[in-house]
């Protein structure tokens, strides 16, 4: 398996201008907006319907379905459950951001069962969020990642073969893997980390290019690799976090074939 070349990721990201896919979120209130405006920004529509009463029929409309457990409540994974089952029997990809898996006893609880009752197509989180889940031994403080024993890539691997999934660890490395293959991301910057949701955004991300790519790792990658191009150069030009995350926005609207060739760094490990 070769590296990622960016005329793959240019080829998605067009493909995903032109059909305008609708993605159904289910997020955290955070960072709900952010979700939403990055979702648009890259070319596709964002939806965020919660009520149980309707997420069935929107997931049947929609061609990728994002669950986020960052603000969990029991009603919340009750609409998880139905849109799951709804994605499920579509056929569309669902993607899970396990955002403090291994912080409470509820939150792991309440993901482990999400993963019982739906087929995930990728799970993302950081590398102690992934490491519970893989079964190691891992810290999460909050929603932030502490310590892990293993590797991204080993961690990556396990969660990958134990749900039959795409899995996609974030930090400053970017790992995805589907257990056959594995993919470093070696683009982002620092400032990424200075704002509270591209982590959140990053899933929005993934699902996108998942609606139009059934190679759940080579989507996951990509959109992982254009969210950290994005930031490379909206870095390029803040002052902090408020320019910084303004400029993130117009960098990722305004991605190019020749932005991304130039920066674009997928590569095996």
């Amino acid at each position: 398996m070769a590296n990622i070349e960016p005329k793959q990721i240019v080829s998605l990201l067009a493909k995903i201008k032109q059909e305008k896919p609708l993605i159904h979120h289910i997020t955290n209130w955070v960072t709900i907006y952010d979700c939403a405006n990055i979702t648009r920004t890259i070319g596709a529509l964002p939806v965020m319907a919660h009520a149980p009463e309707e997420v069935e029929e929107m997931t049947g409309i929609a061609s990728a379905l994002v669950l986020n457990i960052g603000t969990l409540t029991e009603e919340l994974m009750q609409a998880m459950y139905l849109a799951g089952k709804a994605a499920n029997k579509k056929g569309i990809p669902v993607v899970v951001d396990a955002v403090g898996v291994g912080a409470t006893k509820f939150r792991t609880e309440k993901f482990r069962e999400l993963a019982e009752k739906v087929k995930l197509s990728v799970i993302k989180g950081n590398i102690s969020e992934m490491g519970i889940i893989a079964g190691v031994k891992a810290e999460v403080k909050g929603v932030e990642a502490m310590s892990v024993d293993g590797t991204p890539e080993m961690i990556a691997k396990k969660v990958a073969a134990a749900y039959g999934c795409t899995a996609a660890i974030t930090g400053k490395t970017d790992v995805v893997s589907d257990g056959a293959k594995t993919f470093l991301v070696n683009n982002g910057h620092l400032m990424m980390g200075s704002i509270v949701g591209t982590g959140c955004m990053a899933a929005s991300a993934i699902g996108v290019f998942a609606a139009v790519e059934k190679d759940r790792a080579l989507a996951s990658a990509s959109a992982l690799s254009v969210m950290g191009i994005a930031g490379e150069l909206a870095a390029a030009k803040s002052n902090g976090p408020g320019t910084f995350k303004e400029a993130f926005f117009d960098e990722m609207y305004n991605l190019n074939e020749a932005k991304i060739a130039k920066y674009a760094k997928v590569e095996l490990p």
